[in-house]
């Protein structure tokens, strides 16, 4: 039986058949685009994806997709068909001191790419800067401080310009600080490596792994209203809370609170703790009718708990 297409997609046709085929491009196969992948593949897509390194492609190949080695200089004859062939793009690929490798390598081609129709870039709520603790929603301003969210809103525009300049839809999905299975205070516990910074007012907005798979494949199913989306959940929390609720969850002591002018942090960490807002995802349930799985981090790190529970003695 024919693929599986969402609904709202004229789906591309095979030149041996006529049984819908959809293929997604992923420039860069990480944590968040991996997942997407995992749903579609098993739906009939065809999934291709870059690696910066041999080792990394093999990775994506054992798991059944075409795997190209990209170092962001270089143009791979196998990228240029694949462009050619996709139906669907993500860009998880992040921005560097040159600006967005696949663009400076392939922006004309994917402009005129025949099959190419949606796009998908996946930047940051960092672009928005330090609001204070303000709520903040799509129309506030972007103003980026550090130098890695810069050049994420520069990249962000330049994506939005292929959209623009073209017949394709581009959107691009802020993502919030991003857990899961493998990457969350529940870990952070058990490695020894959670600690309970105290900033006085300060909260981030978190987002389950799968939750940004579940909007992906929401937006791809739908016409959106908009080209930006925030992508988080429902309750933007102090950290502090999240490393006692994830101990409460492991039945392990509560790390020692540590004052934030006290605690020596990497320029990332300390970048992270410079900004302080509310950010919402009103927008995205409006035009796509998603939901979050995992509305706050307690439904998040309580599934994560029963997973871990699942394959050892937690």
């Amino acid at each position: 039986m024919p693929p599986y297409v969402p609904n709202g997609l004229q789906p591309a046709v095979s030149p041996h058949n006529n049984w819908p085929m959809n293929k997604l491009l992923c420039f860069g196969l990480g944590y968040s685009a991996s997942e997407l992948a995992s749903r579609l593949a098993p739906q009939g897509w065809q999934i291709t994806a870059t690696a910066t390194s041999t080792e990394s492609a093999a990775r994506a190949a054992a798991l059944g997709y075409q795997s190209i080695v990209f170092d962001g200089a270089s143009r791979p004859p196998q990228l240029e068909r694949a462009i050619d062939a996709a139906t669907h793009a993500i860009v998880s690929a992040p921005p560097g001191p040159m600006g967005d490798p696949i663009l400076s390598q392939f922006a004309t081609m994917i402009v005129a790419s025949p099959n190419l129709r949606w796009i998908g870039y996946l930047s940051t709520i960092g672009v928005y800067g330090d609001h204070g603790g303000a709520w903040i929603d799509e129309t506030t301003p972007v103003l980026p401080r550090s130098e890695r969210s810069q050049r994420r809103a520069i990249a962000e525009s330049a994506w939005l310009d292929v959209g623009r300049t073209s017949a394709k839809t581009v959107l691009v999905f802020r993502l919030a600080g991003i857990y899961g299975p493998g990457r969350s205070a529940l870990d952070s516990l058990l490695d020894g490596k959670a600690r309970r910074l105290i900033k006085p007012g300060q909260v981030f907005n978190r987002i389950h792994r799968d939750d940004i798979a579940g909007l992906l494949e929401a937006a791809i199913a739908r016409s959106p209203g908009h080209s930006i989306y925030n992508v988080c959940d429902d309750e933007p929390a102090p950290p502090q809370d999240v490393i006692a609720y994830a101990a409460h969850l492991l039945g392990l002591p509560v790390p020692p609170d540590v004052a934030y002018d006290r605690a020596p942090l990497s320029a990332m960490a300390a970048s992270f703790y410079s900004e302080n807002k509310r950010t919402s995802n009103a927008r995205a349930k409006c035009d796509l009718g998603w939901h979050p799985s995992y509305p706050t981090y307690r439904e998040g790190l309580a599934a994560i708990a029963t997973m871990m529970r699942g394959h050892s003695p937690v």
